[in-house]
């Protein structure tokens, strides 16, 4: 089974990161055939500082490794490394309607949130089918936030297959995560662009700061609390076993207890979690050589599928140019 997925370098990775994707994708390299990439023709749409995004996109790949990720197991590269993908979006959106773009969740938020309404934040569930499709993926693990895109790159697929009266494309489905909205330290889900996260390689007394910041509400320590409009025990229940889950269930039910004792057990798993990750993102930053190498030939792998693809789509078209035999030539 061919799995897809890919993380902007917009800021630095956090919890919703990495419940909502690492965490599994670093689980499926053990089954199937993964491709992950860093979407940094994505990251443009609010990354627009050259070395900025040098050093995010960076960033992303230490995360990765340090985390687990093996490079010789998965495919992993920069989404610009293959600049096929691009093409592909101009064909897509000559099959694709503006409806069904207008439609799109993501979109509608961003703008209501603040962000330029660009034609690249518009536009950006054709890369994001182009990068699916291109790779003939089947699967790609997403949040629930992200599924409607990839039903709209179900329908770019089809809207190709129809125009051009072939079958290139393979529709892709959705796979959900076991946590697919991960809430802020302000309740909201959790974001770079909302400013509410607790970053995955943040010092332990940054970590510790904001985790003892997450909103709460104003019940007295005495009185019972509902755990299930609690953002502390939100985060809590994503890191602690079924049974420990299941005791602050029953302290929070019961009363006597502050959200704060709830929030240092938050951060003490933290560090569980993370503090072997963390030296191991130390030593690796150390050799760069290793990192650059890593995204080279993630990329070589990926590039050449996604031109075996293009051939086909081009063939599709009316526009190939044979250009897999031009290369050897």
């Amino acid at each position: 089974m061919r799995i897809l997925s890919g993380i902007q370098p917009s800021g630095r990775l956090h919890l919703g990161n990495y419940f909502g994707a690492l965490k599994q994708h670093i689980e499926l390299q053990e089954q199937h055939d993964c491709f992950y990439f860093i979407a940094n023709y994505h990251a443009l749409t609010t990354v627009q500082d050259a070395e900025l995004l040098r050093e995010y996109t960076r960033g992303v790949a230490l995360d990765y490794l340090a985390l687990g990720l093996d490079p010789n197991r998965v495919t992993f590269f920069r989404q610009s490394d293959v600049p096929e993908v691009c093409e592909l979006t101009w064909i897509l959106n000559c099959v694709t309607g503006t409806g069904l773009l207008e439609r799109a969740h993501a979109y509608k938020d961003k703008v209501s949130k603040g962000l330029a309404a660009s034609m690249g934040l518009f536009c950006y569930p054709v890369l994001m089918a182009s990068d699916i499709l291109i790779y003939k993926s089947q699967l790609v693990p997403v949040g629930k936030d992200q599924v409607q895109h990839v039903e709209m790159a179900q329908d770019m697929a089809g809207y190709f297959n129809t125009t051009f009266k072939c079958d290139v494309l393979v529709r892709p489905e959705a796979k959900l995560g076991e946590a697919p909205v991960v809430p802020g330290v302000d309740g909201q889900k959790m974001s770079k662009s909302y400013n509410n996260t607790v970053e995955l390689f943040a010092r332990p007394e940054q970590a510790r700061k904001a985790i003892m910041s997450i909103k709460t509400d104003s019940t007295p320590v005495e009185d019972p609390k509902d755990p299930t409009k609690d953002n502390v025990f939100a985060l809590l229940k994503l890191f602690a076993s079924e049974r420990e889950t299941a005791e602050w269930d029953a302290r929070y039910r019961k009363g006597g207890m502050g959200y704060g004792e709830a929030k240092k057990r938050l951060f003490e798993l933290f560090e569980e979690r993370f503090a072997g990750p963390r030296q191991r993102r130390a030593e690796l930053a150390a050799d760069p050589s290793y990192v650059d190498d890593v995204l080279h030939e993630g990329g070589k792998k990926a590039r050449a599928v996604a031109q075996q693809t293009m051939e086909e789509v081009l063939s599709a078209c009316g526009l190939a140019t044979s250009r897999l035999e031009m290369a050897v030539k």
